[in-house]
């Protein structure tokens, strides 16, 4: 084991957080690992929105160049950000356990939900769904990491703005004055962390092994299935959890216009021996129930 693993990252606070997390675990077993910390494009163009930059893959494919130019060896990843679609050469090593799902509501008090009021998030995921239940409110565009979007938010005369829960948490960074949105669909594979590493790099794809979760591999496999089927290539307000409880797979998706007047969800359960592409399955149901026509309505609005 004398060969060191160079472990690519963004260079932000929680990224760095996320590397170091898998460092440790390595370290643990044996392992001698070395941080590599790269500035990806999505942390540069904070001016404008990540969906209308047409970039898939804008946090990860930095790290993609510099596992494939030899310069890491695996790159650690919030898995959210990771397309569905891997580059050649580069697979999925392991699924870390995944932490808290949920999107958080981060306020300055919420006597604003029963009237007007100026919500701040650079997702169209949790945009759309705002909308949806609360239709009369102004969505604004937050980007930067988790520091800079708080700031911004104390700042600004928003109301309140939305974040991923892990995110805050795994920094110590949760304020006092929040809710959990149990309401919201997360995104896909929201809370996990996923390791990649080159195809042919035997040595540690077998040191990552150990790392992986099972459960929480099956669930992120499904979420990543439907959001595949569904995407095309398009950035949509897409969400999905799966849970296993018991033998069964517990399957919600929703699809949602970017207004969120207008949604397609499901939810299922499965036994988990016949949960093989169920994901997929669930994308093709919401398609065929109206999901096409809102995707193709997404796409046009997207291109204006």
């Amino acid at each position: 084991m004398n060969k060191v693993i160079r472990i690519g990252t963004r260079d932000s606070e929680l990224a760095l957080w996320q590397a170091n997390n898998v460092k440790k675990k390595l370290d643990k077993l044996g392992h001698s690992t070395k941080l590599i910390p790269v500035k990806s494009d999505g942390d540069l163009e904070l001016d404008q929105p990540l969906y209308s930059m047409g970039i898939t893959g804008i946090f990860t494919k930095t790290l993609d160049v510099a596992m494939l130019t030899d310069k890491i060896d695996i790159a650690v990843h919030s898995m959210k950000d990771v397309p569905t679609i891997l580059p050649n050469g580069i697979v999925q090593a392991a699924v870390m356990k995944r932490a808290n799902h949920k999107d958080i509501l981060v306020h300055k008090g919420l006597d604003f939900l029963n009237t007007e009021g100026i919500i701040a998030t650079g997702s169209l995921r949790r945009k759309a769904q705002w909308l949806q239940r609360y239709p009369l409110h102004e969505v604004v565009d937050l980007r930067g990491n988790v520091n800079t979007r708080l700031k911004k938010l104390e700042d600004n005369s928003w109301d309140a703005a939305i974040f991923a829960a892990a995110g805050l948490e795994r920094l110590n960074k949760l304020p006092e004055n929040h809710t959990e949105l149990q309401w919201m669909v997360p995104a896909p594979a929201q809370g996990v962390m996923m390791i990649a590493a080159k195809k042919e790099d035997q040595f540690c794809i077998e040191a990552l092994a150990s790392l992986n979760h099972e459960t929480t591999e099956i669930c992120t496999r499904a979420e990543r299935e439907f959001l595949k089927e569904l995407e095309g290539g398009c950035t949509a307000p897409i969400g999905a959890l799966a849970t296993i409880e018991n033998d069964l797979l517990h399957f919600k998706g929703i699809l949602l216009s970017i207004d969120g007047q207008r949604t397609v969800s499901i939810d299922k359960k499965i036994r988990l021996e016949d949960a093989i592409d169920f994901g997929k399955a669930c994308a093709q149901e919401v398609l065929f129930n109206g999901g096409k026509e809102l995707m193709r309505g997404i796409k046009i609005q997207m291109n204006q």
